[in-house]
């Protein structure tokens, strides 16, 4: 894995420790990271190595400290508020555009997110520029874009004849949206995402909630354009295939096909859990857009009465499946739901039926799993990368404390501290001793 930047060593005090394995919570705990960023120890404070002058000590107070999380389904390049963005990019320099995306990146990141995959929407340059340490934001996995039939939920076209996000000349990044109609478009479309560096291709499998023109229930790229999409992906590397699957038949299609992962899966099956589990797929139920993405007022009358109807199937299938233990993915569809509010997702999934150990999990190890970091990120052990957050307030007790991002006080990728709010002392390097 690249490094982030050059890695501060670092080590964390006085923390109570859930390290995202499932393990109880230890009391006590020390965390201590190498120069390169990576965890040498992580454990109780009786056995901890003694402090080293030079390496920035962290007193998290007794706070709890917890692995970086990860929101595997975002658009951080995309905006929050489409039709506002329509105006402002026909007199806006699409410059500016692209710099406001690094506060969205640095508002992520400061929620707790340390890692993120972004399915469709911002450009590999990104990615680069976080590696390289030119910006900073969640580590990234990119799409680039996605991947959708003529007149399915990927294809934005207007009534007006414009299409904002597959029309390079409203975008301000790459096309958020490429049309493809056949077996070998898709091919084709697959194999220039992967030389243009995409980490993920992503299909969309059904028709949408924001896309007038098609139902969830809609199918969108058929079994066989899927599974052409992921042989490619099969043979450069083994790239993973995330499906933008909401009703039943587009699911099916999609896990039977073998895709890594179903993006929503609101309508989702025993049948198809139990399958995606066997292939060692996930699912990423992105319950943001339900409790957090429905405004009457911002919303169409369409959109919104399409995300009533789908409520309750939502709810119960997605209830459903966490009963019969889908493996799931923490993802949020941001900016459907609010940019700097991934965390709140931990909520919805409680909410559900999930017990907190398991949706911290889900936000950590489960994640690292999906984008297959997991020898690296997800968890809180020798070896790993010190990707880590402090929060304030029981997490087990009250999952909702995750989900205000003034509640989590420190934030650390590789070691290299980017957000605190602790106290001054709370940090400190110690020097050796004259």
């Amino acid at each position: 894995m690249a490094n982030i930047e050059a890695s501060a060593a670092l080590r964390v005090e006085n923390a109570r420790m859930i390290d995202g394995t499932g393990a109880e919570p230890l009391p006590n705990a020390v965390i201590v990271a190498d120069e390169s960023g990576r965890i040498q120890y992580a454990g109780p404070a009786a056995s901890a190595p003694p402090r080293v002058p030079g390496v920035q000590v962290v007193d998290a107070g007794g706070r709890t400290v917890l692995p970086g999380f990860f929101d595997c389904h975002v658009h951080l390049g995309l905006p929050d508020d489409k039709q506002n963005f329509l105006i402002a990019r026909l007199v806006e320099d699409p410059l500016l555009t692209s710099l406001r995306s690094t506060q969205v990146l640095k508002k992520t990141l400061d929620s707790g997110v340390t890692t993120a995959r972004d399915l469709c929407g911002l450009p590999v340059a990104f990615r680069t520029a976080i590696e390289q340490g030119v910006i900073e934001g969640p580590r990234l996995h990119v799409a680039i874009t996605s991947l959708s039939h003529t007149g399915g939920h990927g294809d934005s076209m207007l009534p007006s004849g414009l299409a904002p996000f597959t029309d390079g000349a409203l975008t301000p990044f790459s096309d958020a949206c490429t049309l493809v109609d056949t077996v070998d478009e898709a091919r084709v479309a697959t194999r220039r995402l992967l030389r243009d560096g995409a980490d993920v291709i992503k299909v969309h499998a059904t028709g949408g909630m924001a896309s007038r023109g098609d139902d969830p229930d809609d199918e969108g790229l058929t079994e066989e354009e899927i599974a052409a999409v992921i042989d490619e992906a099969r043979r450069h590397r083994g790239r993973p295939v995330a499906a933008h699957a909401q009703g039943l038949a587009g699911i099916r299609a999609a896990v039977r096909g073998g895709v890594t992962s179903i993006e929503h899966g609101y309508a989702i099956d025993a049948e198809c859990v139990d399958l995606l589990g066997e292939r060692g797929g996930f699912l990423v139920p992105t319950l943001s857009t339900l409790y957090l993405g429905v405004d009457k007022k911002k919303m169409s009358e369409w959109h919104y009465q399409k995300r009533m109807r789908w409520a309750s199937i939502t709810k119960e299938n997605i209830a459903a499946a966490i009963a019969r233990k889908a493996p799931i993915a923490l993802g949020t569809d941001s900016p459907v739901a609010p940019f700097g509010e991934s965390l709140k997702e931990l909520t919805f999934l409680v909410d559900l039926g999930m017990a907190p150990m398991d949706a911290i999990i889900a936000g950590t190890r489960s994640s690292a799993r999906l984008l297959g970091l997991a020898d690296d990120l997800g968890t809180l052990e020798k070896g790993k990368l010190a990707d880590l957050i402090v929060c304030s307030g029981d997490p087990l007790g009250d999952i909702t404390v995750l989900g205000d991002a003034a509640n989590v006080v420190l934030v650390a990728q590789q070691g290299v501290i980017r957000k605190n709010l602790l106290s001054h002392d709370a940090v400190t390097t110690p020097i050796a001793s004259a």
